[in-house]
Formats: structure tokens, C-alpha cells, sequence
């Protein structure tokens, strides 16, 4: 079965984030995705709340503040501490059952690995919608997922909800979380996507401007 899942996703949960739950399903199902990943910063409770709360397959998940860049824990059912170290935080990532995942390593304006990212992580995110300037970052990142020998993936790291989707990953597994997981550690899986367009990143700093001084 191939299944369309955007791994990289933030909800109302982060501080920084627009995206309600019903905004979350709404969005993704326009999409035509086949399910996500909530990776809320540095907290699990509302990934896990919201999958209490739908039939959609969501794959709960975290975006963890090392101390040498952020790192994506998927599949997580608990609590993964920030500022560790890379290598103890993808330990801790692991012993959560989870797999984790350099986001967006190789960008501007966003805390990434860079350098610290190694062959320890179970996939680097290639493309993310987010990402600056994009082109560049997407041919970097592939190159280093490609030396490191790991899974490559993509992610819109959406923080409004007409962004949700516009990076995924296709990813030949069954559709349960557990498979979903085991497809992409096995790099079972192709990233496609593009840019989140300007008008639509203007607008989401405009609501969250309103949002917080409004």
C-alpha cells in the first residue's frame, strides 16, 4: 500500500503554531494525505490527545531542542528532554520505541543540526516546506542522506493549515503507525514537495502577529 504522510506537522500545542485539531484532519484529508506526524515542539500530550480523539492515523511525534540542533522523535508515546546532547537525544528517541529524524538540517533561520548530523538518525528530513532558501537546502540535505546512507523524508513543517501537505512522503507500508515506522527505517519510502508559497507564509505571520498583540 502506498501512503501519502506528511511527517512534520505543528499544532496549537506549540507556541508558535495556528493549526487547531479540526483545522489538523480538515486540511490533510484536502490534501489527500493518508495520515501525518504532529511534532508539536518539544512536548508529546497534544500529539497524543488528538490521536485519542480521531480515526485519521496520525503518528505521534515530537521536534526535540538538542543541544546541537532540533531532531524529530516519531512514534514517541512519552516526554523526550531537550537540550541533550544529539546522540543521547536519538538514544533517548529510541528507547521511546521511536525513530528519529534530522529535520530541516542544513537551512537558515531555523536551529539545525548541521554538522551533528550522523548516520545514528534513522532518516534525514530532505525536503521541508519551510526551509530557506529552499532549492539549496533540498540539495544539500539529499546529498548528506545520501553519504550518511540513511532514509530520506519530507515534511511541510506546517505552522498554519493551508500549508499542511505541501511536502510528504510516500511510504510503502500498511497503514498502521508501527509498519509506517518500520517502512521508513528501512527507507521504504520517496520524499516529494515544494515550497510553502510566500503569500501564504505572510499570511500565517500576520495571524500570529494578531494573534499575539491583537
Amino acid at each position: 500500500m502506498r501512503l501519502k504522510i506528511d511527517l512534520h506537522i505543528h499544532t496549537c500545542y506549540s507556541y508558535d503554531s495556528l493549526v487547531t485539531p479540526k483545522e489538523l484532519i480538515f486540511y490533510a484529508k484536502k490534501r489527500g494525505l493518508d495520515g501525518l506526524a504532529i511534532t508539536d515542539h518539544n512536548r508529546i500530550d497534544g500529539a497524543l490527545k488528538i490521536a485519542k480523539e480521531t480515526d485519521f492515523t496520525i503518528i505521534p511525534g515530537i521536534e526535540v531542542s538538542s543541544s546541537d540542533g532540533h531532531v524529530l522523535g516519531l512514534n514517541v508515546q512519552e516526554q523526550i528532554p531537550k537540550w541533550l546532547s544529539i546522540s543521547e537525544t536519538v538514544d533517548k528517541i529510541h528507547e521511546a520505541g521511536g525513530i528519529a529524524v534530522a529535520c530541516h538540517p542544513v537551512t537558515f533561520f531555523k536551529i539545525s543540526l548541521g554538522e551533528h548530523t550522523n548516520s545514528k538518525l534513522d532518516a534525514v528530513e530532505v525536503i521541508n516546506s519551510s526551509a530557506f532558501p529552499f532549492k539549496h537546502s533540498v540539495k544539500r540535505s539529499k546529498k548528506m542522506a545520501s553519504r550518511l546512507e540513511v532514509a530520506q523524508v519530507a515534511g511541510s513543517d506546517a505552522h498554519y493549515g493551508p500549508e499542511i501537505g505541501c511536502a510528504y512522503t510516500i511510504i510503502e507500508s500498511e497503514r498502521t503507525v508501527e509498519e509506517i515506522i518500520k517502512a521508513i527505517s528501512k527507507g521504504i519510502c520517496q520524499p516529494f514537495g515544494g515550497a510553502i508559497p510566500l503569500k501564504t507564509r505572510l499570511k500565517r505571520q500576520l495571524l500570529l502577529f494578531k494573534r499575539r498583540y491583537g
